[in-house]
């Protein structure tokens, strides 16, 4: 059994969007009750957030739209850059209690006093950019964990994998250029998916050509097409690139049972998807694999799949 940590805070919740949206705070509900009935909760080491050092956020987003969010939130606005950013006077510092909680689970895993983590935050960050909030996403949650590593612990290659089923723009933009990270998204394809982005011939600019790797997935396709193009595209990718560190943006919204997109995940088949992720884990980053909560949006399942997610991580 490993030391599997949970990034567990009721603060989370106070990021407010309002009726009817489907980034809620219930969403977290569901995946600490999912944990707890499975029985894995005594076996996981709790942590609780920490607010983040502004500087780490600014190593990745531009400080003026820091202090600009920070001003439209503290004005009692209830949308941010796009109609469906929705929040409330606590977004501000729940998104620095988020990226602060990511942080802290890094460090504990450099140091030893974790092995792995599940990171259950809101709001969630993939589709953030340098200077733009972008789906439900204020902050680039794995974004700025992926340069506190490269700076605080001297890692040299991070890993991202991004299995939302929603293209994660704002990470591959923001490490577009940059052989030090490899972005690898599987998501559904661009052409019937928010945000357009993400098409097979995105795969990274200048020094950074080579670094950025999409796997679009057509509507109506599910697990069979997953398991071939994670073994095709992803598996070798990691064999060349080799990280120390994987850092997983986590989203559940690809399942079968989620009205969020048009692809057929099965329970199992996101099961195998983390299990190769650990696997690639133990094989290049000495188990290092920290998992961030991005989307999953159907509440009646996403506590079952997070139970499965945090067990793999468990058994490592």
């Amino acid at each position: 059994m490993k030391k599997t940590g949970y990034l567990h805070d009721n603060r989370y919740l106070l990021h407010d969007t309002g009726p009817y949206h489907p980034e809620m705070a219930e969403r977290l509900t569901a995946v600490y009750d999912g944990i707890k009935a499975a029985g894995l909760l005594d076996k996981l080491i709790l942590v609780p957030a920490a607010r983040a050092d502004i500087k780490w956020i600014e190593a990745v987003h531009d400080p003026k739209y820091i202090r600009r969010f920070e001003e439209v939130c503290l004005s009692g606005n209830r949308t941010f850059d796009y109609p469906d950013n929705q929040m409330c006077v606590d977004t501000y510092e729940t998104a620095f209690l988020a990226v602060g909680g990511i942080l802290d689970v890094a460090r504990r895993i450099m140091e030893g006093e974790l092995d792995n983590a599940f990171c259950a935050v809101r709001p969630p960050g993939h589709h953030a950019e340098y200077n733009q909030a972008m789906g439900f996403c204020y902050f680039n949650n794995v974004a700025i964990a992926a340069r506190y590593l490269q700076t605080e612990f001297g890692i040299q290659r991070v890993g991202i994998v991004d299995f939302d089923v929603h293209h994660g723009n704002g990470t591959q933009h923001l490490f577009e250029k940059d052989p030090t990270v490899f972005y690898y998204s599987i998501h559904q394809h661009p052409s019937f998916a928010f945000p357009g982005t993400g098409r097979e011939f995105e795969a990274g600019v200048d020094i950074g050509a080579g670094f950025t790797k999409n796997s679009p997935v057509l509507p109506g396709q599910g697990d069979d097409i997953y398991r071939k193009l994670l073994q095709s595209d992803l598996l070798p990718a990691f064999e060349r690139f080799k990280p120390e560190v994987i850092l997983v943006s986590t989203g559940f919204d690809g399942h079968q049972s989620d009205d969020m997109s048009d692809v057929s995940l099965t329970t199992e088949g996101y099961s195998w998807i983390m299990e190769t992720i650990m696997q690639l884990g133990r094989q290049y980053a000495d188990g290092r694999v920290i998992s961030v909560l991005e989307g999953g949006y159907c509440l009646e399942k996403l506590g079952e799949l997070a139970a499965n997610h945090v067990r793999i991580l468990l058994e490592g």
